[in-house]
Formats: structure tokens, sequence, C-alpha cells
């Protein structure tokens, strides 16, 4: 018995090691094209503008995902968090989400205005912070279109293995001048 012990001991001492040696990947990263981190969302992508969705970039993605996943929301939102846009089953090997438009794999939910799809940012007054979170999932996703949040967050629950996010700025008073 005290040999298993020691044996199985040496063994994780070893995969430490190992793990230890091995370089760091990239860090997971999500950027846009389209505006700043933490700066303003152009009028375009609001509903003062087109309110077509901004583009997004993604780096270094963990090996071990199968799927990605990602939520955006407006936590400033009068009755409290609004979500802007879902999207799951993002390919692992996806490197960027074209302005305008969801990667045609995506699978798209319930915003909560309640429609499948990307919701603008439409503040009711002052400045809203929105946030575009990526999810990185160790599964795919067996939601049907037009799952909700809540459903897609039970459905994530215990799988995601790392995420990353963006923040931008978006208000309708600093819009008016322009």
């Amino acid at each position: 018995m005290k040999l298993l012990a020691v044996s199985l001991i040496s063994l994780a001492c070893f995969s430490t090691m190992l793990e230890a040696q091995l370089p760091p990947g990239p860090p997971f990263e999500l950027k846009s094209p389209d505006f700043a981190p933490g700066g303003p969302i152009p009028k375009r992508f609001a509903c003062d503008g087109a309110g077509h969705s901004p583009g997004l970039r993604i780096d270094g993605v963990p090996q071990v995902a199968k799927s990605l996943v990602l939520i955006m929301d407006d936590p400033d939102a009068p009755r409290g968090t609004f979500t802007h846009w879902l999207m799951w089953n993002l390919p692992p090997d996806l490197r960027e989400i074209v302005t305008a438009a969801a990667p045609r794999e995506a699978i798209q939910g319930k915003n909560s205005a309640g429609k499948v799809g990307y919701f603008p940012p439409c503040p009711p007054s002052g400045e809203h912070r929105y946030y575009f979170r990526l999810y990185a999932l160790d599964i795919p996703l067996h939601l049907a279109s037009g799952a909700t949040r809540d459903e897609l967050e039970k459905a994530m629950k215990g799988h995601v293995q790392k995420e990353t996010q963006i923040m931008g700025r978006y208000s309708r008073e600093s819009e008016k001048g322009r």
C-alpha cells in the first residue's frame, strides 16, 4: 500500500514538473477593430446608427476548447442587466467575428428585447457599459436557437475552461452633436 502511495505521489510531482516546463500559451483575448477597450462604441453599432454588431477578434483560445460562447450585456440598464447578444457553438478555431454578421456556424439566443440575434446599444439615458464576454468551453452545447440566457448559462455550468472580455461604452447624449 505504501508503495502505491509513493508511486502516485511521484507521478503527481512528475506531472507538475512537466507542466511547469511547458511554455504558457498566448493569453486568451477578445479585441475589437471598431472600438478600444473601455472606449466609446461608435454610433453605427447603436440604435442611433445602423445598429450593426461590431467586429471582434479572438486570440489565444485554449487547446482544450471544443466551442466558444459570446454574451454581450449592459449591466447599467434601469431594470437590471440587459442581454444584447447570445451566441454559442462558435468553433474554437474562429479568430474573427466580422462586423454586422454572426458566424454562420453560430447558434443565437434570445436577447432581453425578446428577439434572436444582436440588439444594439440604446441606453435611455447616460453612458452605459457594454461587455462582450467570450467563454471557451470543453464541450459543444445542445441548445436550440432562441434559447434564453438562463438556459445558456445552465448548459455552460461546469464547462467553462477560460473566459475573456472587452468592454465599450455608449451614450446617446454624446451622439446628439455629431
